[in-house]
């Protein structure tokens, strides 16, 4: 579910961990890399896992009773928006593949694989007075139990903003019916809450932030950074943790930062299990001038954000425009959490990057992802780090199991482990990088 940036946009995300067993299997040992350390570094019951999300990945979009989706309509209606127009609606079809896929996961090393429910597949008009898909449900009991029944965690997220297309009001805008969902639901010990303690399960919030780095040596470029952590992260870890937003929001946009109650910040406080996070990538941030008009998300940050600093990249680039690899951000941004926010448990969700799809690179060529297995060195070797100064991590999920559709890149760009072949029947192949991560996790 890669997302430039996670600066103006955040997804709402219940999460429920169900337990399981950890897989193994024989080793294989690529030549072309070599394996400092492994997971016995990391303490024992450790989480390792992969991600998909389920419009970038099920595919059957409109079969088996499902219902169109926000995104179904929008790639329909509006092609040119997406850069290959391509859309989801077959994606790598992981709904008549998930056995194969699980099999694959299993032969990784998988402790976990972290997947999306897709609303429009279980409540097709967007009304349970519509009617429950009994297929769709069908089809979620069968990837879990095949889950468990190959020793792999099933990690669920609720919600991904995919919404059914008939339920959005026309003429309403997102902030009211945000607002206005948000307070309501954020008690999530109640109701919800309660069903799942029942089950022994836990229940979190996954939010989207990079890490910022102060672009020069200056107060000025310090405050900018934290000021970029509190709107990004802020906005919505600080209510969670203090019940109210950050004190610099709330004086920079005055009245027009909504006012929470009592009763709600009492129910936001502690409500939830585990925190997820989404991180990809470090930016540069140093402080701009305060503006009285033209207010926007950027404009009352009052924080100019890059990646460059005297012409020179804050990481490798990739080939993804937004994503720089900077593999100390990961260390950073989990300490800052643990001394901010009261060390929680906290899931590092979503964690890759991506190489550009060259349809006219050969399968043999294209699996041979070196810059995913550095990526995916240095952040650990940081995860770790972080660890070993107390930050309270319990898991890490690449971002992703397989190439898919990602959003308005369509398949341009490639994040999986697992190479996925759109031109030969969505044959799956493993990345080197799937390969290494097996050498890392089976020892």
């Amino acid at each position: 579910m890669a997302i430039e940036g996670g600066v103006s946009v955040f997804w709402l995300m219940a999460l429920v961990v169900f337990t399981s067993t950890t897989s193994s299997g024989e080793a294989v040992k690529p030549s072309h890399y070599s394996m400092p350390f492994n997971r016995t570094s990391f303490p024992p019951h450790f989480i390792f896992g992969a991600g998909s999300a389920a419009y970038q990945s099920e595919g059957a979009a409109l079969q088996y009773g499902k219902g169109p989706s926000v995104w179904d309509t929008f790639t329909r209606n509006h092609p040119e928006k997406i850069e290959d127009r391509s859309s989801g609606i077959v994606a790598d079809d992981f709904y008549h593949h998930y056995k194969e896929d699980i099999k694959l996961m299993k032969k990784i090393g998988l402790d976990s694989f972290r997947f999306f429910i897709s609303w429009p597949r279980l409540l097709p008009t967007g009304k349970v007075k519509g009617g429950v898909n009994k297929q769709g449900i069908q089809f979620y009991n069968n990837v879990i139990n095949e889950l468990l029944s190959n020793g792999i965690v099933p990690f669920v997220t609720l919600f991904l903003g995919m919404s059914i297309c008939p339920a959005h009001p026309r003429n309403r805008s997102a902030p009211p019916l945000m607002g206005r969902f948000f307070p309501e639901n954020s008690g999530m010990r109640g109701g919800l809450g309660a069903n799942i303690a029942s089950q022994k399960g836990k229940i979190g919030i996954t939010l989207v932030t990079n890490w910022y780095q102060p672009k020069f040596k200056t107060e000025s470029s310090r405050k900018a950074a934290f000021r970029a952590l509190d709107f990004v992260l802020g906005w919505f870890l600080d209510p969670i943790t203090y019940g109210d937003y950050p004190k610099i929001m709330k004086s920079l946009l005055g009245s027009r930062l909504p006012k929470f109650t009592k009763a709600q910040s009492v129910a936001l406080k502690g409500s939830i299990d585990f925190l997820g996070v989404n991180y990809y990538t470090t930016n540069y941030a140093d402080a701009t001038t305060p503006a009285t008009v033209n207010h926007s998300f950027f404009v009352d940050m009052q924080a100019t954000l890059t990646a460059e600093k005297n012409g020179v990249s804050i990481g490798q680039r990739t080939d993804v425009g937004w994503l720089y690899i900077y593999p100390r951000g990961i260390r950073e941004l989990l300490i800052y959490i643990k001394h901010k926010y009261k060390n929680p448990p906290v899931y590092v969700n979503e964690n890759g990057v991506a190489e550009a799809n060259n349809s006219t690179v050969p399968v043999k060529k294209a699996i041979k992802d070196g810059t995913r297995i550095r990526y995916l060195h240095g952040r650990l070797t940081y995860l770790l780090q972080s660890i070993k100064e107390g930050a309270n991590v319990k898991g890490y999920y690449v971002w992703s199991f397989f190439d898919d559709f990602e959003w308005s890149s369509g398949y341009t760009i490639r994040f999986g482990l697992t190479y996925i072949d759109f031109k030969n029947n969505l044959k799956r192949h493993l990345k080197y990088s799937a390969y290494w991560l097996k050498m890392f996790l089976l020892n």
